[in-house]
């Protein structure tokens, strides 16, 4: 083991008080025989080939800054056209995620969540008191989602605004509501509601759908005076279908949802993993009733609708389950509780406060959660956490027993570990590579770029971390964001030529819109920066 790693492993206080105990090889026997039957063989091979770019370093450019031999284009950015119905992409861009064009190899539709606005720029001003009814639609209609068509022609990729597909699902979309607080007192007896926004990440379902979260909803809300518990759910999207309702699924419960990732247990059931984007915050599966029929197509939706809840105990490697009966029965005597937890309803609109009660262990923001497609493996961003001292973040990897997503227990383990030893603070959003690598983005609050301890770490950016060799957990920059921007998103075409990625917020420090801090992307003709999509190219 390297220095380097080694300081990894040393930035997480239980690994290295038992390194002062038992010595690392102590540690790495009995994390062996621990894991026992919970890893398994590889399920796909990855390539293992070796980096394909040679490593940046920190920077703290207005510029989108990636290795030499990689260029990118704007695909589409705040306020460009997306369709000849005159739609408009919305602010602050974040999830992205690519549906191939059948019978097309260089075109296909991309999704991108909008997450929320930034009143000076979508106003020309900070709105001080209530907002306007205009202002308010204004709000909501750049929220949601955009569904664009891109195309790789002579010039790179572009959208196409010809598009029979491209369109918005926004803030002011009529939206059904599955599972069961549809319907349900605790919120107001509503079937549907108005709106998605907050659209943090998502995830793709087995069926050809996509899932967008709802994630810090609160201040839009109330704004828009709308009705909290309307908010904070999963959100079911058909981009090639305008027909499919759209639909927010409550059976996975409400809370600060990052993202979502799909996988199957071994008896054909499908299991959803979710991570709640705030100070100590849960980690949660759903894992549906009924089994994934591949020939049923999109009415494998369904099966979102009826399941059960779980949320990880760290403590125990368990997933507790979320039900009325756990729920009442952990709030014994508790007046309180038992008043506010009275049905299934209850429990998925107030998730979190379920969560601790049945021992889910808070943790430090868990933003990101996906599966590896080489070993079935778990991996959790927990993005940072000042209460607990957690200032950089780190890494989770979930082992479940048995290599099965619908096992009830796990192991875990510290993959890597955020700080100046291994360049990267604040990981988010997580994808792979055919490598078997692990690509993260950081999410440095904008007010602390290039300051105090997070000033090794320039800009926020993007790094590619290895997940099986000799560089297993070591980190390598590939880009670097513009000036207070994050990078979100990351989203591969299928063969591995293109990466999609969102530049979410440049400029954010911005007092005076006459001196903008950032003026990415630098067009012809933009007064002010823009959030935007960019293709990758060079792979």
């Amino acid at each position: 083991m390297d220095r380097k790693k080694f300081l990894t492993y040393l930035g997480t206080g239980t690994v290295a008080l038992a390194a002062a105990s038992t010595g690392l090889d102590g540690i790495a026997d009995r994390v062996k025989a621990q894991q026992g039957t919970f890893h398994k063989p590889n399920k796909k091979i990855p390539k293992m080939g070796p980096l394909k770019f040679n490593p940046i370093e920190p920077t703290s450019m207005d510029d989108l800054v990636l290795p030499k031999g990689y260029s990118y284009k704007v695909v589409a950015a705040y306020g460009d056209k997306i369709n000849a119905k005159g739609d408009t992409f919305g602010f602050n861009n974040d999830y992205t995620l690519f549906f191939p064009i059948e019978g097309e190899d260089e075109r296909g539709l991309l999704w991108v969540n909008h997450e929320y606005v930034d009143d000076k720029f979508v106003f020309g001003k900070e709105i001080e008191g209530n907002y306007s009814k205009a202002q308010i639609e204004k709000m909501l209609y750049n929220q949601g989602g955009s569904i664009i068509e891109v195309v790789n022609g002579p010039d790179g990729w572009a959208m196409d605004t010809s598009s029979q597909y491209a369109r918005r699902v926004t803030g002011l979309t009529p939206i059904a509501l599955t599972g069961p607080a549809k319907g349900a007192n605790t919120i107001g007896g509503a079937s549907k509601v108005q709106g998605t926004f907050a659209n943090c990440s998502g995830g793709a379902t087995l069926w050809g759908t996509l899932l967008t979260c709802e994630e810090n909803y609160e201040s839009t809300s109330k704004a828009a005076k709308l009705d909290e518990t309307h908010y904070g759910w999963v959100v079911e999207v058909d981009p090639f279908d305008e027909k499919f309702q759209v639909r927010k699924h409550t059976a996975l419960g409400r809370f600060n949802h990052e993202n979502t990732c799909m996988g199957l247990a071994r008896d054909g059931r499908v299991v959803v993993y979710m991570g709640d984007d705030k100070k100590d915050a849960c980690v949660y599966k759903f894992i549906s009733k009924g089994k994934y029929d591949p020939k049923a197509g999109k009415k494998n939706a369904k099966l979102l609708e009826t399941g059960t809840l779980y949320v990880a105990d760290f403590s125990k490697g368990a997933w507790v389950p979320l039900t009325i009966e756990e729920v009442q029965k952990a709030a014994g005597d508790d007046q309180e509780s038992l008043a506010k937890f009275q049905s299934q309803a209850d429990v998925v609109v107030n998730c979190h406060d379920a969560a601790l009660l049945v021992g889910g262990t808070p943790t430090d923001r868990p933003e990101d959660v996906e599966i590896s497609p080489f070993d079935g493996t778990v991996f959790i961003a927990h993005t940072n956490n000042d209460n607990h001292g957690n200032m950089h973040g780190h890494i989770t990897r979930f082992f479940e027993k048995n290599d099965d997503h619908g096992s009830l227990e796990f192991q875990f383990s510290i993959f890597a570990a955020g700080g100046i030893q291994s360049g990267f603070s604040a990981p988010d959003n997580l994808t792979f590579d055919e490598d078997g690598n692990l690509w993260t983005v950081t999410d440095i609050s904008s007010s602390k770029l290039n300051s105090t301890i997070w000033e090794p770490f320039g800009n926020n950016g993007m790094f590619v971390i290895p997940t099986h060799g000799k560089n297993e957990g070591v980190a390598f920059q590939f880009a670097s964001a513009p000036v207070e921007a994050e990078l979100t998103g990351p989203s591969f075409t299928p063969d591995e030529k293109t990466l999609f990625l969102s530049v979410q917020h440049p400029g954010e420090e911005t007092e005076d819109l006459s001196k903008p801090t950032s003026k990415w992307p630098h067009r012809a003709g933009d007064s002010m920066p823009r959030p935007g999509v960019v293709a990758i190219t060079g792979f």
